[in-house]
C-alpha cells in the first residue's frame, strides 16, 4: 500500500435541494466510506463535481471532510483548474484547510503542450510542500500527458508523488510503471482497468463503482496481492456490468443516483448536467439490489 492508500474513491459532493453545499452530508458519506474501508478519498475531483465548486465551498468540503476521517483515511484535495495562478491558489487552499495531498488535473480546454505541463505542474509544486498526485484524464481534458513528461515531472520534483491514470490506456499506464522511479505510486483511475492495471504492477485504484464495491475491490486487492488471481478474476468479471452501467451517461449522473438510493442526500448534479435518465436508472436497479440489503 502506498503512504496514501490502495483502495481510493473519488468522492460524489453533496449538495441539499436548494443546490447549496451539504457539509453535514459530506462527513456522513466521508466516514461512511472510510468504514467500509476506502483508505483514502479524493475530494471535489471530476466525481465530486469541483468544477462547479466556488473557492469557499471547497475550502469548507476539504476541512470538513478531513475533520471527519482524521487520521482513519486520506484525504487528496483536487485543485486543479485550467490556469496555473488559480490552480496555485487552490492548492494553498487545500493546505490551509488540511488536506494530506493534492490532486491536480492536466488544465483542461486550453491543451496543453507538454512543455507547458512541465511549467504548470512544476509551479504548482514549488508553491506548496503537500504531496501531489497528477491527474491525467484526456478524456475531460483534450490533452494527454505522455510517460516522459510525468516521469521528468518527479524527477524535478520529489513532491509530485504519483499519477491518477485515467487515459484508458493499459500501454501509457504499463509504460509508467515499468519506468517509475522508487516511491512514485500509480492509481488506476479507471474502475473497469483495475485489475489489468493490477496485472502490470500499479499500486490501487481511485475509484467511482468503489461508493458501492469498495469491499469487493478490498478482496480482489488481497486476492491479486496474495496469489488468487482466479478468485481477483472472478470479482472483476462479475463487477462489469456495474461498471459499464456506471457511465451510461456522463459522471457522476449515476453514481449520485446510486448514492440517493442507498441513503444519502447528495442531491442532484450541478448544471450542465441533467438527471439520470429513466433507462439508466431501470438498469442499474439491479446491479445494485444487493448492496442496498447490506448498506
Amino acid at each position: 500500500m502506498t503512504s496514501l492508500g490502495s483502495i481510493l474513491t473519488a468522492m460524489v459532493t453533496p449538495f441539499d435541494e436548494h443546490g447549496a453545499l451539504d457539509a453535514a452530508e459530506a462527513a456522513r458519506l466521508a466516514t461512511w466510506l472510510v468504514d467500509r474501508g476506502n483508505e483514502g478519498l479524493v475530494v471535489a475531483g471530476s466525481t465530486g463535481e469541483g468544477m462547479t465548486l466556488d473557492p469557499e465551498e471547497r475550502w469548507e468540503l476539504f476541512s470538513t471532510v478531513k475533520k471527519a476521517v482524521g487520521d482513519r483515511a486520506s484525504v487528496i484535495a483536487n485543485v486543479g483548474t485550467s490556469d496555473t495562478r488559480s490552480t496555485i491558489r487552490a492548492a494553498k487552499e487545500a493546505q490551509a484547510a488540511g488536506a494530506d495531498a493534492l490532486l491536480v488535473v492536466v488544465p483542461p480546454y486550453s491543451k496543453p503542450t507538454q512543455g507547458g505541463m512541465l511549467e504548470h505542474f512544476g509551479a504548482v509544486a514549488q508553491a506548496t510542500p503537500l504531496p501531489t498526485v497528477v491527474y491525467n484524464i484526456p478524456g475531460r481534458t483534450a490533452a494527454n500527458m505522455t510517460p516522459a513528461t510525468l516521469l521528468e515531472l518527479r524527477r524535478r520534483h520529489g513532491n509530485i508523488v504519483g499519477v491518477k491514470e485515467s487515459s484508458g490506456d493499459l500501454m501509457q499506464i504499463s509504460t509508467i510503471v515499468r519506468d517509475r522511479p522508487d516511491g512514485f505510486a500509480v492509481w488506476c483511475g479507471d474502475d473497469y482497468l483495475f485489475l489489468p492495471s493490477l496485472a502490470v504492477g500499479a499500486d490501487g485504484v481511485i475509484g467511482v463503482a468503489s461508493h458501492v464495491c469498495s469491499r469487493e475491490y478490498r478482496a480482489l486487492f488481497d486476492a491479486y496481492r496474495n496469489g488468487d488471481w482466479p478468485r481477483a478474476a472472478e470479482i472483476h468479471n462479475a463487477l462489469l456490468d456495474l461498471f459499464d452501467a456506471l457511465f451510461d451517461v456522463s459522471n457522476p449522473i449515476p453514481v449520485k443516483w446510486v448514492m440517493q438510493q442507498m441513503g444519502f442526500a447528495v442531491g442532484r448534479c450541478r448544471s450542465p448536467l441533467d438527471t439520470i435518465p429513466d433507462a439508466v436508472a431501470q438498469r442499474l436497479q439491479p446491479l445494485i439490489a444487493g448492496y442496498l440489503a447490506n448498506v
